[in-house]
């Protein structure tokens, strides 16, 4: 039996998993790296890499960790190769939003910058927590780091975030 064909008998198919996961990859490759076009590439890339490795996946559960696994880390390869390599982008498309938002527009794009300015680790176990809103225990796995450095660095990140948006006086009253 062919490994295609293993992975078809468990139930995954490459274009199910795409039409299922394609938002979620993109969503979390766009909240690391803020382009949509760069986030589209990423995303793509992810979907080869995947349907290169389809066999090895054994689940639906485990494909979903392994996109969210495969996406935060190609996002951070581009973001360090950008670092290195910076680029102005000629425009910036806001994300679109479905429905009214409650929140204020130029507070979520300061925390967006923020977290932006976070070191790696931390920026991406924010991330993972409040977008993708997975448990630290996930995140640890995911991000193969020990349960407490995962706390440790929302803690920190958090309480880092605080005092940055008083000093910009930004807060609650």
């Amino acid at each position: 039996m062919t490994a295609v064909a293993r992975a078809e008998q468990a139930g995954l198919e490459f274009d199910g998993l795409v039409r299922q996961h394609r938002a979620m990859v993109f969503s979390l490759a766009y909240h690391f790296l803020h382009d949509r076009g760069v986030a589209e590439e990423v995303a793509q890339d992810v979907f080869l890499s995947l349907h290169r490795n389809l066999a090895r996946v054994e689940s639906a559960a485990h494909a979903l960790f392994w996109l969210r696994q495969a996406t935060v880390r190609r996002s951070l390869d581009e973001t360090r190769r950008r670092h290195r390599r910076p680029q102005v982008a000629l425009e910036e498309v806001p994300e679109p939003r479905a429905g009214a938002s409650h929140r204020d527009p130029m507070l979520g794009e300061v925390l967006r910058r923020l977290i932006a300015s976070l070191p790696e680790a931390p920026r991406s176990v924010m991330v993972l927590r409040y977008q993708e809103d997975l448990d630290p225990p996930d995140i640890a796995q995911m991000l193969d780091m020990p349960l407490a450095t995962v706390k440790s660095h929302l803690h920190r990140s958090l309480a880092l975030l605080r005092e940055k948006l008083a000093r910009r006086g930004v807060g609650e009253p």
